[in-house]
């Protein structure tokens, strides 16, 4: 776990911000990249749960997942990732707020994460707040996703990150750019700029802490190891690959019929059982998150703009 290595404030900072462009391929061109084009995913189902986990293999430490749909209207989901060897964990959530301007869809997206650090000196904390999504293409019926505004990373250390996004115009400019400021208190200067392709190769522009002009992330060279889970008799109703197995093979088959007939069925049970809480006055219950309406780690470390609000929510995991 790179972001643990950092011998100061200033080096675990830039680790982190390199650690979360190198999340961003996988999250947002993973479908153009394996399907030609973006698809829409399939809509969670309120209570939906997803366990992985990548194997210690080079005695980093075993790194796990768990993810929960907590909120259907509006789709929400909450997550936890911890290296217990490595004393990492990251923990958040993220919905979104949708609208239509006539050429794309704009997605808001509203969450934020949350990054801990364990280290013998204490804690530390960073907050990351996410991009704006803007799904272009639609015209020409290939549509692709692009990040748009800015997103940042707060520290308990005082530290913080700006990371622009901008990308292939109506004439002009390349898919997927950016570029990222990591600014420390006590300089009046940036300690790091680095800008390039998020979904490719990116460089050091300005700063202490790497040499300017080296490479800050190449996507293309790093090796993408693949979640683990457990086999599917062994899963639970609602975990995510047996719950969607048939939506997901007849749509890989060409059998669509199978595919609309079981989602059919999916959400159809969803709104019985939606149904029977409004009748029987209850709610669903959260089975790994408990939700924070007022997360204080946030409001203590974000500098409000215009996407990040002084205030968020959040969802705590509880651990078994």
């Amino acid at each position: 776990m790179a972001v643990q290595k950092g011998a100061t404030p200033e080096e675990r900072m830039v680790a982190v911000l390199r650690w979360f462009i190198g999340t961003l391929k996988g999250q947002y061109t993973s479908r153009n990249t394996s399907m030609g084009s973006e698809k829409k995913p399939l809509n969670p189902v309120l209570g939906e749960v997803f366990y992985g986990n990548w194997p210690d293999t080079d005695n980093q430490g075993e790194t796990t997942l768990v993810s929960e749909q907590v909120s259907h209207h509006p789709p929400i989901t909450a997550y936890y990732l911890e290296n217990a060897k490595a004393g990492v964990s990251v923990e958040g959530h993220s919905g979104q707020k949708t609208s239509f301007n006539g050429r794309s869809i704009s997605v808001v997206q509203v969450g934020h994460a949350k990054m801990f650090l364990d280290r013998p000196e204490g804690r530390e904390t960073y907050v990351i707040t996410l991009p704006t999504l803007s799904i272009d293409g639609l015209w020409f019926g290939s549509p692709y996703i692009e990040l748009t505004d800015s997103s940042y990373i707060y520290s308990s250390t005082g530290m913080h990150a700006k990371i622009h996004y901008s990308g292939r115009g109506y004439f002009s400019g390349k898919a997927h750019s950016f570029q990222a400021t990591v600014s420390a208190p006590s300089s009046s200067k940036p300690i790091l700029q680095a800008q390039g392709i998020w979904s490719g190769k990116s460089t050091v522009t300005e700063g202490t802490v790497l040499p300017v002009g080296s490479v800050f992330w190449d996507a293309d060279a790093q090796k993408r190891d693949e979640v683990h889970v457990k086999p599917l008799d062994q899963m639970g109703e609602y975990e995510s690959r047996r719950l969607w197995q048939h939506v997901s093979h007849g749509i890989r088959t060409g059998n669509y019929d199978l595919a609309s007939k079981d989602k059919s069925r999916i959400e159809n049970e969803q709104r019985a059982l939606r149904k029977k809480r409004e009748m029987d006055g209850t709610q669903h219950q959260l089975k790994h998150f408990v939700l924070i309406e007022d997360d204080p780690v946030y409001s203590s470390l974000v500098v409000p703009t215009k996407h990040v609000p002084s205030h968020q929510k959040s969802y705590r995991f509880e651990h078994a």
